[in-house]
């Protein structure tokens, strides 16, 4: 190997040693990130985990009254048609039924 080539490569392999040094360094200076485990805080001082676990408990309370509700009324309108007829409207609220049952689910799952 002659003298240019050997110095040609001496220069790469330190530009390249020096590159990596300076982004090590970089690196260095990149804040932390905060930890993935620990609960972030709202500005009153309360747990935002906690915060969001009671509003997703008080939303499904209100969702399983209206389920309640909405049966009942489809009981009582299947009481009332009788055994052959069967009203638009139970249909509707078997519907509404179905959802509110799926988001009921969904909340309690998340």
């Amino acid at each position: 190997m002659d003298h240019t080539r050997r110095a040609a490569l001496l220069s790469l392999l330190a530009s390249r040693l020096t590159a990596g040094a300076q982004e090590t360094q970089e690196d260095r200076r990149l804040p932390i990130p905060p930890n993935p485990d620990e609960d972030a805080r709202l500005p009153n001082g309360k747990s935002q985990k906690n915060a969001i676990a009671k509003q997703n408990h008080e939303e499904a309370l209100k969702d399983a009254e209206n389920l309640v509700n909405t049966s009942q009324e489809l009981r009582d309108e299947l009481k009332r048609a009788g055994s052959y007829v069967i009203p638009v409207g139970s249909v509707k609220k078997t519907e509404e039924i179905e959802k509110l049952a799926r988001r009921i689910r969904g909340r309690l799952k998340g």
